[in-house]
Parts: C-alpha cells; structure tokens; sequence
C-alpha cells in the first residue's frame, strides 16, 4: 500500500488571480483561478489520484470502492476538504448553514471551515464575525446596507488561523492567500458582494439575503481555541483546533527541520498539504519526494512513517463522528 498523492480540481473565481501558479507551481487554467481544491471528494469537483494502482480514479470514487484505506468510516462521504484560495480581490461576505439546516433545506453538509493564513499584503484585514447584538438588528443592519456598522474587520498577517464554525459572516479581502480545511460541502449564503456584475452574465450575483439572517449566530462570539505546542524529534507541532472545539476536524501546522517518525495515532488516515520547503517521506522502507503544493492522504494501513527535510506542512483528521 502507498501514500495517495492527488492532483487539484481547479475553481475559476471572479476574485481569483494567478498565484496559485506562482507560488504552487500548479499549471491551472487561463483566467481568474481562485480555488485549487487539493484533497476533494466532493461530487463532481473532486481531486485526482495521480500515481498507484488507484491512478486517474477520483477521490470520492476511491473513498466509496476502498472503505478500508479509511478504517471503514461512518460517513458516507468524504468528510473533509482541503483547499488553497488565492483572494486577487475581495470574496462576497458569507455565512455558512450548520448540519441541521443544510441537511433540511438543501441537502448536503453544513460548512463549518478554517484558515490558515499563507500570504497577506501589509494592511490586509479579513471580515470575521458581525456587531449586531440581535437577529432583528442584524435584519435591520442588512436591509439597511450599513456594511461598515455591521461588519468586523480583523488584521491579518502569515501565519495566523482563524477558525470559522457555521453560522460566522466571513470573508477573505485582497492580497490574500489560504490554506481553508473544512467539512466536504459547498452550501454558500452570499449576503453581499460589493455590487459587482458578473462579467460573463452582465448581472449581479445572486444574493441569500434570508438564509443568512436564517442561520447566522447572533451574537457573534470568537471561538476559543486553546493553541498548542509541542516539539517532537525535529517537528514543532502546533494544534490549531481539535474537538470538542471543532467536531468535524482536527488540524495541525508541522514545522520540520531535520527527521520526524510519526504515525496515525489512533487517526483513521490523515490528510497532508506541504505549505513550504521540500522533503521526504519514507514508508515501508519506499521514499517519496516532497514539494510545496503536494496533496496526498496516508492511508489507514500505514501505521507508521518517517518525514525527513526542511518544509512546513498542514496536517488534518476527521472528527471523531465521521
């Protein structure tokens, strides 16, 4: 058995730009391309596997035909999502429904997500959260347009990470790039987009005006998160968010310089995204490259494995329902 390296299933974005190339070195479509989703078996827009036995299969299409590769799990799909967002301009001001309103009103998942911050421009701020203390006040703020009196703005900078629960008014602005590791969905409620006309359609986009009143938290409180750090070997590893604080996810950010032998950990299999630097990973005496912008998902038969080199990494798990 061998790691599950894959290829990214690309989103163009009215937002996006070409840093994705740049920095990943991703040969991504011509355009405006905002999304590379990296780890995906989300229906149609899932990632490629691109070496093995299992080559040129999707994701998801694994995940159905191989449960073991993922200690036979509950859920039905794949749980989580792992993507790189180049934000060329601002993202519309959203909010994301929970399980329970996603499941009744449109059929999926909710979205609950996470941001690890990889570039920022000086200056550069992320819409986090809302002032109104009530849900009639926030109705009130938003059939008004007083965008400024409603919306939070947080500085922002490399390395920071915010953790975003369903129910959160949220967006990444300008000059920012992320790592975002979330449930597998795609229920997105628009609640405003700077008045920009679709180029391609020459109207507005749509915008969710109920549906977020519907389902955002009022009043918005941050989540606490409890940071942690450990050195381990030649690994500095920071827990970023785990349950019971995120159910749906665990998440680490991995500092190596030098050798790391790990394993799964009780994890079922981890999903892993190399952020910076190169390296190598050593499984059953078979070693594999390492570079920034590789995807690949250690699977639940490797219990055991070695990382060596000098890279930065972004490590997640599903929760412990799914």
């Amino acid at each position: 058995m061998e790691p599950i390296f894959l290829t990214p299933y690309f989103r163009p974005k009215i937002w996006g730009g070409r840093k994705l190339k740049t920095i990943f070195n991703y040969d991504i479509p011509e355009g405006q391309i905002g999304e590379a989703w990296v780890i995906s078996g989300y229906k149609d827009d899932a990632s490629t596997v691109e070496t093995g036995d299992l080559k040129n299969k999707s994701l998801r299409t694994v995940y159905h035909e191989h449960p073991e590769l993922f200690g036979n799990p509950k859920s039905k799909e794949f749980p989580l999502l792992v993507k790189f967002l180049d934000a060329n301009d601002n993202l519309s001001v959203q909010v994301h429904p929970d399980d329970e309103y996603a499941r009744k009103v449109e059929n999926d998942s909710g979205k609950t997500e996470s941001w690890y911050v990889l570039q920022a421009d000086p200056g550069s701020y992320l819409i986090y959260g809302h002032n109104a203390k009530s849900r009639a006040e926030l109705a009130d703020m938003i059939n008004k347009g007083e965008w400024d009196k409603l919306l939070r703005k947080v500085p922002v900078k490399k390395g920071d990470f915010f953790y975003v629960p369903a129910g959160t008014i949220h967006a990444l602005t300008k000059g920012i790039v992320v790592i975002e590791t979330q449930q597998s969905s795609d229920v997105t409620y628009r609640l405003y987009d700077y008045d920009r006309v679709d180029q391609k359609t020459g109207q507005k986009r749509e915008l969710h005006t109920q549906k977020s009143i519907d389902v955002t938290t009022v009043p918005h409180v941050d989540p606490k998160l409890n940071v942690q750090v450990k050195k381990e070997q030649d690994a500095v590893i920071k827990t970023l968010v785990c349950p019971p604080v995120s159910p749906h996810f665990y998440l680490w950010q991995i500092t190596l310089d030098g050798k790391w032998e790990t394993g799964l950990n009780d994890k079922p299999y981890l999903l892993v995204t190399v952020i910076e630097g190169s390296g190598k990973l050593e499984v059953n005496s078979k070693i594999y490259d390492l570079n920034i912008g590789t995807n690949l998902i250690i699977p639940n038969q490797m219990k055991n494995f070695t990382f060596t080199g000098k890279m930065k990494m972004v490590i997640s798990a599903p929760g412990n329902d799914d």
